[in-house]
């Protein structure tokens, strides 16, 4: 079977080097037993290309057995996967066979394999090393011959980091791994799906979709599309089922794309690349959209609702530790001449540097003032996200006397976070 029709029967859809990218992987691999990582955010398909993998496998002939980790209880989770004997627990009225069991000469895909418990990895290393396990209320040991597809929408090594996830079993699970492109980095690859799901609901529905405009067509490309090919088949279908007949602009179009979102979320706005061609008959296409005035109103009304957020966030964390009398010594507003990008680093009563803002002033070695909220949020500009990132980092730093775990803890960060925001504003 070659590339094009592998991916007509699975509906691994695209023409772009990313897509095409993925689908030789699979093809390379499928024969093999080999152990398979499939990474990606939700929507891009993760499951179809299990499903592909596997019908193209030797082990086609069997089962393959689809479990999602995250969606099952921590306290049947054991069970579900390995089976359990007869008495085992309350409800155990017969024994069963768990989804290893199961799949045995097939294939076992674990998704959201990095919602899976701790002490559940244990045991999955060893059915991966070893293909051993044992049923919930037993002794004797089961084998099981299975090929392993895993998947996850997270970043593995990260949780390892974090402690999420074993590091064995991490190693085990990353022989080879597959990365799927989400939609926005594949743009060129919209069109055509889309046209693709279209034409499969107009026959499904006995409908007909007479096309749409130039601007909603530039709209479909630029959206980010969050939800990636399943909030695209949506659209698609809903357009075909709700605008029968109909001509789709970009009015229209934007209904079925705005309130997909959580209010303040920016993943509503189109991706904003500067002219770049399309292949085909896209050739000619250049993205306009840095040059739309909309976008750039659109763009400043979500950081209006993000500032807003973050400036609750900043008092809440600024006062609400403090004592009354605390609060009363708090210094006034720094002068307007004050330049925020001046961190210098000072020596404390206790002889420990911290960073630290200087005033372009200061009075004495020892006291410098600190901008306030108010005269932070209230200036003439609005600051950035960014800027006022930056400000909240060094007002936590400033409290807790240069402490990074203090203050990523105050601030709801962990310090790996913490180290990397230091990093990007050049606060060490």
């Amino acid at each position: 079977m070659d590339r094009q029709a592998l991916q007509e029967r699975f509906g691994l859809n695209g023409e772009s080097p990313a897509i095409k990218q993925v689908v030789d992987k699979v093809m390379q691999i499928a024969k093999t037993d080999i152990t398979v990582l499939l990474q990606g955010e939700s929507g891009t398909g993760k499951d179809v290309t299990a499903r592909a993998i596997h019908s193209i496998s030797d082990r086609k002939n069997a089962d393959l057995v689809i479990v999602n980790c995250g969606a099952i209880p921590e306290g049947i989770i054991e069970s579900e996967l390995f089976g359990h004997e007869k008495g085992a627990f309350t409800g155990a009225h017969e024994a069963r066979k768990g989804y290893f069991e199961k799949a045995h000469n097939g294939t076992i895909f674990l998704d959201e394999i990095a919602d899976t418990p701790k002490n559940i990895q244990v045991k999955l290393l060893r059915v991966l090393e070893n293909g051993e396990f044992f049923r919930v209320g037993s002794s004797k040991m089961y084998t099981s011959d299975v090929r392993i597809i895993a998947a996850t929408n997270k970043d593995l090594w990260e949780e390892v980091n974090e402690g999420n996830f074993r590091e064995d079993l991490y190693y085990r699970l990353d022989t080879v791994k597959i990365k799927l492109p989400p939609l926005r980095e594949r743009q060129e690859d919209v069109i055509p799906i889309f046209r693709k799901f279209v034409t499969e609901f107009s026959s499904k529905y006995d409908s007909v979709f007479k096309g749409f405009s130039d601007e909603a067509r530039e709209l479909l490309v630029s959206y980010r599309w969050p939800g990636n090919v399943r909030e695209l088949k949506n659209v698609a279908e809903q357009l075909v089922v709700l605008e029968k007949s109909q001509f789709i602009d970009k009015e229209r179009l934007q209904k079925y794309l705005k309130g997909r979102q959580h209010q303040g979320s920016a993943d509503n706005l189109p991706v904003v690349a500067a002219n770049e061609q399309k292949s085909g008959e896209d050739k000619e296409f250049k993205s306009s959209a840095a040059h739309d005035p909309t976008l750039i109103y659109r763009a400043l009304v979500e950081m209006r609702t993000d500032l807003s957020d973050l400036k609750k966030m900043l008092a809440k964390f600024l006062y609400s530790s403090f004592s009354s009398k605390e609060i009363k010594a708090l210094p006034e507003a720094m002068p307007r001449d004050f330049d925020p990008n001046d961190i210098s680093i000072y020596t404390n009563k206790q002889g420990e540097e911290s960073l630290g803002v200087r005033s372009m002033e200061p009075e004495d070695d020892e006291e410098t003032d600190e901008e306030s909220v108010d005269s932070f949020f209230n200036d003439d500009e609005i600051p950035s996200i960014e800027k006022a990132e930056k400000f909240l980092i060094q007002q936590a730093l400033k409290k807790f006397e240069g402490n990074r775990r203090k203050a990523s803890q105050a601030l709801g960060v962990s310090e790996r976070t913490l180290y990397r925001k230091l990093d990007q504003y050049e606060l060490q």
